[in-house]
């Protein structure tokens, strides 16, 4: 595709990050346009369309994908239609961009890489975990430079307060039929570290509360069981002896902690997503900030680079299908422990 050709796009989901990033994001790309969006309503997908300038909503997911005037989807869905969408678009010939979340399970994000390996002339991206964009290289660099010695632990800490209150209803977090295996944050949170290091764990151990056992659902008509933990605690081997540690809790009232720790036999690197700095304590010297270098913060460029690949033919890295099936991968294994009870859970 020509780099001054114009890129028509149909969305389909407007939920919140999609109308926050992705329908401004690519509507302020010269040749790029939203021609149709289709939204779980027709009063929701018209409200959508006359907040961004729309011209056409669609009824169905379906009438988008088989729309031949459109080049591109944007879904913005909850994981449940991720992989159905994702597949028929490709087999209409169409770009993909996706929520992050990447399918509901394992065997979704497979067939979803298949479909796109199917199709290598178009683009396949998931939206990457962005927490920690501005800090990537920076991390990536002190890890390559040796400093820190031998990996011995990466720690990861995510605590908020979305489950804390047993009266709330049920969130789509929450919802097993919408969210799959994934358990509150963890694969975006997952995602991060492979992004770091390059490389996945060999097995997966995990330990949960679900301590609302049924919450109220407006859709299903009243209370439903609760099947996703509410609170996760995991452990992750590597080969070389590389540990990795975490805490997801949707209980912890109050201002919440979000961090992320890789300690080597000579130091250890701390980011402190709460206050956006990012910490180095080697031995024999005291803690000290570390402030990256201008040329290595990056920031949110989702669309930017979504419409770059399908013109250019830029390679996607943030974030690919493949890395995707490695983080649904990880989630599954830690649900898969969680059901067994703790047990041990080996990774392909």
């Amino acid at each position: 595709m020509a780099i001054s050709e114009d890129i028509r796009i149909g969305v389909i989901g407007a939920g919140t990050n999609t109308k926050l990033k992705h329908i401004p994001g690519l509507q302020e790309i010269e040749g790029v346009s939203i021609d149709v969006v289709c939204n779980r309503s027709e009063a929701s997908s018209s409200k959508a369309a006359g907040e961004f300038g729309i011209g056409r909503i669609a009824s169905s997911w379906q009438e988008v994908v088989a729309d031949d005037s459109i080049d591109a989807i944007c879904i913005g869905t909850w994981p449940y239609l991720h992989a159905p969408i994702t597949i028929a678009a490709l087999e209409a010939g169409k770009h993909v961009l996706t929520e992050a979340r990447m399918a509901m399970n394992e065997k979704e994000a497979e067939e979803m890489l298949n479909a796109s390996l199917s199709r290598p002339d178009l683009v396949a991206q998931i939206v990457p975990s962005p927490f920690t964009l501005k800090w990537d290289q920076t991390i990536k660099k002190i890890l390559e430079s040796g400093e820190l010695g031998d990996l011995r632990e990466i720690s990861v800490i995510k605590t908020l307060p979305m489950n804390a209150n047993e009266r709330d209803p049920m969130n789509w977090r929450q919802n097993i039929e919408y969210s799959g295996n994934n358990t509150m944050m963890l694969g975006i949170y997952y995602e991060v570290v492979q992004r770091w290091i390059q490389r996945n764990p060999s097995r997966v151990w995990s330990h949960g509360r679900i301590f609302s056992k049924n919450r109220d659902n407006a859709e299903a008509g009243g209370p439903r069981a609760v099947e996703i933990p509410e609170s996760l605690t995991f452990v992750a081997d590597y080969g070389d002896g590389l540990q990795l540690t975490g805490i997801m809790s949707g209980v912890e009232l109050g201002s919440g902690r979000d961090e992320y720790a890789i300690s080597g036999a000579k130091g250890t690197i701390r980011l402190d997503l709460k206050t956006g700095t990012l910490y180095r304590s080697l031995i024999d010297e005291e803690e000290q900030i570390v402030e990256p270098q201008e040329e290595d913060v990056a920031d949110w460029n989702v669309e930017a680079d979504f419409i770059a690949s399908i013109r250019e033919g830029k390679p996607i890295s943030l974030t690919n299908f493949t890395d995707g099936l490695n983080y649904m991968k990880f989630a599954e294994a830690a649900r898969n422990s969680f059901n067994a009870g703790g047990e041990w859970m080996t990774l392909s």
